[in-house]
């Protein structure tokens, strides 16, 4: 920022490379998952066809959804929700994502051009960080994570039930199962390599060697934490591909391909 504080620099930046490309790409992309997700969000139909249901339906906790065989239907919320059941379970899992130290970067550059790349003025004369509201509400990405992981832990529970057919029958699977079980692979790699994951695993530890499990576990996590980026990319565009190939087949554009 230009301020009296700073160097007086006569250009906006020193750049010469194309550093507007990538926080303009990371907008593209989370604009059309913005979009995309708010279309199925408020769709409320083509969610469920057994034995497969949206990751951004599940689980269904209101009496107006459709009843999934085995699955995560509990109706919590009664005849008085009349909007999509999408709404009453994606506050969490967005949640995470939103109050996440990956995406906050993201949008922050992309969105807000706060800032907008490295050794690039921001186009506003004060900062004030993230200790004002609303953006002081970023540190419950922490009790966000916990939610996180029970969501994909029922995500799990639907990727197992994606191996019977659709009379419930064990011992099957269709192109469908594999394209849930290699969402739920993202999902978990994405939500473990979470830097509150990390702190939780191996954090205020003094001792190492007084905790070699935790130890263990903290290693790996720090190297899902390396890629947590990518990791944060790829289950992005999983889930939302989860979630259209379900529709595709609840909506009967598409037959799912059974292999066994």
């Amino acid at each position: 920022m230009h301020s009296a504080s700073r160097a007086a620099i006569p250009g906006r930046h020193l750049r010469s490379d194309r550093w507007w490309l990538s926080p303009a790409i990371t907008a593209a992309g989370l604009f059309a998952f913005i979009v995309y997700s708010t279309w199925r969000a408020f769709a409320g139909d083509d969610y469920y066809a057994e034995p497969y249901v949206s990751p951004f339906y599940s689980p269904c906790v209101a009496q107006n959804c459709v009843p999934m065989k085995g699955g995560a239907n509990w109706e919590i919320f009664g005849a008085w929700w009349g909007l999509s059941p999408a709404l009453l379970i994606l506050i969490f899992p967005l949640g995470f994502r939103l109050t996440c130290y990956y995406y906050r970067k993201a949008y922050y550059r992309g969105f807000w051009a706060s800032p907008p790349a490295c050794a690039v003025a921001e186009p506003r004369a004060k900062y004030t960080g993230e200790t004002r509201f609303p953006l002081i509400l970023q540190n419950i990405h922490r009790y966000f994570f916990y939610f996180a992981v029970i969501v994909a832990g029922i995500l799990t529970y639907d990727t197992v039930l994606g191996f019977r057919d659709e009379h419930g029958r064990w011992g099957h699977m269709g192109l469908g199962t594999l394209v849930l079980l290699a969402n739920i692979v993202l999902i978990w790699a994405y939500t473990l390599s979470c830097h509150s994951c990390r702190h939780i695993v191996g954090g205020r530890l003094k001792h190492f060697s007084r905790h070699p499990v935790r130890y263990r576990l903290w290693g790996w996590v720090s190297g899902l934490n390396a890629r947590h980026m990518q990791l944060a990319w790829a289950s992005l565009i999983s889930v939302a591909v989860a979630d259209f190939y379900v529709y595709l087949v609840a909506s009967g554009a598409f037959d799912d391909p059974r292999f066994f």
